[in-house]
């Protein structure tokens, strides 16, 4: 009776390795159609300047009015949290100014908070508080968590297309 017992445990214990190095492709459970775009990055990708070996950094892509940007996240778990975020779908947001130095909106979720002491420059992307974002056009000092920093971009040509009052912002990776 041990001798079954042991080799029905061997059994299982093999079958059980057996599947989990099956050759098979894992499927990927579909996307809410609702906010999906096409060319979206997987969860599972990284964000920040680091990656795969042989795979691009992630990117945050900022549409504003009728200008595009490109960010470069940092790597932080809040950065890697609001890009598989936004790699299920873009994010559509009503800006509005605040101290004439910034664009806020709430965010639609909380996300994780990486807060220190720091001072903003225009064209970084902020989480404020886990639940708001920020994009900066001029300098500013308090307990922040940095997302992202918009690339090769100064505070004249923000002011510019930000402007006064509100704007509305689309937020995706690529």
């Amino acid at each position: 009776m041990r001798n079954i017992v042991l080799v029905a445990l061997f059994f299982l214990v093999a079958c059980s390795d057996a599947a989990s190095h099956s050759t098979q492709p894992e499927t990927q459970t579909p996307k809410s159609s609702a906010s999906k775009t096409p060319d979206a990055v997987p969860a599972s990708s990284s964000a920040g300047s680091t990656s795969k070996v042989g795979e691009a950094p992630v990117k945050l892509k900022i549409h504003v009015n009728d200008t595009a940007f490109t960010a470069t996240f940092e790597e932080n778990s809040s950065a890697k949290a609001f890009a598989e975020f936004l790699a299920q779908g873009d994010l559509t947001l009503d800006m509005h100014d605040y101290g004439s130095f910034e664009k806020v909106a709430d965010l639609p979720r909380s996300f994780p908070r990486n807060d220190k002491q720091i001072d903003t420059d225009a064209g970084d992307i902020i989480l404020y508080q886990g639940n708001s974002i920020t994009i900066y056009y001029d300098k500013n000092s308090w307990n922040f968590t940095r997302l992202a920093r918009i690339d090769n971009v100064n505070k004249k040509r923000l002011q510019q297309i930000l402007g006064k009052g509100n704007v509305r912002a689309t937020f995706s990776v690529e």
